[in-house]
């Protein structure tokens, strides 16, 4: 079969599919390009059955551009808490101040000018060019790579840059003229339901008979995957420092890990250190305090994705100097009452709930 027939052949498969079996989701409720666009952000390296309740409340706080772009950053990070990768936030909000100053609060159509705003790389500019404006544009995520890789049968590295543009190839070589919206979503339904990493559901595929790695038995294999190195782990103290019944939190430098969020001072256990002479001296470093470290609160697990780490936290009082935004962004004392407004990673959040026990 010719490519360009069987490239038809593979898109009218799908579109039939997808257009009988997709999944109800709000973002595919709207056609708001302002909904897509949060949607698509929101996905990015995370399970649509977590992100429908965040995006539920965040479309509520936020329900258009300029209300996004009016609120404070502490607002919007607060209302993106237990998501993750938080620079997504950071990135959205100050989008949508681009989107109000330059496009007078309407997303930019094609997707030269989407990706010049925050954020918004090569995949994510195609997703809203063309599920919200109707743009024969691509897309490439994991889950197209997949299907991709095992349609085609490619057994070599997809992260190779020439690997990489011919996958874009093919998926612009599969869009039927005005179609790139459903033909899109189809590709990325497929690989979350169907096309799964590992025991791909292939008896059930509605391409099936046009996969090359199925036909070869090499659906198991295929896309390569190197093998992964083991994750670094580090040791975190932090202290609770308590002043007169307040507690003393600070904020993350914007343009770090986290950045802009809210946590308790501390930081990495240096060799040789015991736990609390680590809080003492981050305390010190960070905010310049001096602190009496008391009891221990709880020692927190936790996993990102690079790196993993053990949080351990501690009840400290202090005893002298003014707080000060050394190794931070902003200080604050707060009355324990008050930690529910301020947005904190998730493994402070560990922190807190021991706090209210």
């Amino acid at each position: 079969m010719k490519r360009q027939d069987r490239s038809k052949t593979i898109a009218t498969a799908l579109l039939t599919w997808y257009r009988s079996k997709a999944r109800i989701l709000p973002w595919r409720q709207t056609r708001d390009p302002y909904c897509i666009w949060i949607s698509e952000i929101m996905l990015q390296q995370t399970r649509v059955t977590a992100v429908i309740p965040f995006f539920k409340r965040f479309i509520s706080a936020f329900p258009t551009v300029k209300a996004l772009a009016n609120a404070k950053i502490d607002t919007v990070l607060k209302h993106w808490e237990g998501l993750g990768y938080y620079s997504r936030a950071r990135n959205l909000h100050a989008a949508a101040r681009t989107i109000c100053m330059e496009y007078e609060g309407n997303l930019p159509t094609d997707v030269t000018r989407l990706r010049t705003l925050p954020g918004i790389g090569r995949y994510t500019a195609g997703a809203i060019a063309s599920i919200a404006f109707g743009a024969d544009e691509p897309v490439l995520d994991g889950n197209v790579v997949r299907v991709l890789c095992r349609m085609e049968c490619i057994e070599a590295d997809p992260r190779q840059a020439q690997i990489q543009e011919r996958l874009w190839a093919l998926v612009r070589g599969l869009i039927p003229k005005g179609q790139a919206s459903d033909l899109n979503q189809a590709l990325m339904e497929l690989g979350a339901m169907i096309c799964l990493p590992k025991n791909p559901q292939c008896l059930i595929c509605p391409a099936r008979q046009y996969c090359l790695a199925l036909l070869h038995q090499k659906q198991q294999s295929i896309p390569f995957r190197s093998k992964k190195k083991p994750l670094p782990r580090y040791t975190i103290a932090v202290g609770v420092i308590w002043k007169q019944g307040r507690i003393l939190i600070d904020r993350r430098n914007a343009d770090g890990l986290l950045g802009g969020m809210w946590e308790f001072p501390g930081g990495k256990k240096k060799k040789g250190e015991s736990l609390r002479q680590t809080v003492t001296r981050e305390v010190w470093e960070e905010v310049g305090l001096e602190i009496d470290v008391q009891k221990k609160i709880t020692a927190v697990p936790h996993a990102y994705s690079h790196f993993r780490i053990c949080l351990h936290a501690f009840h400290c009082q202090w005893t002298s100097g003014k707080a000060r935004p050394l190794g931070c962004d902003k200080v604050r004392w707060i009355w324990p009452s008050q930690l529910k407004q301020y947005a904190f990673p998730a493994a402070n959040q560990k922190i807190i709930a021991c706090l209210e026990k």
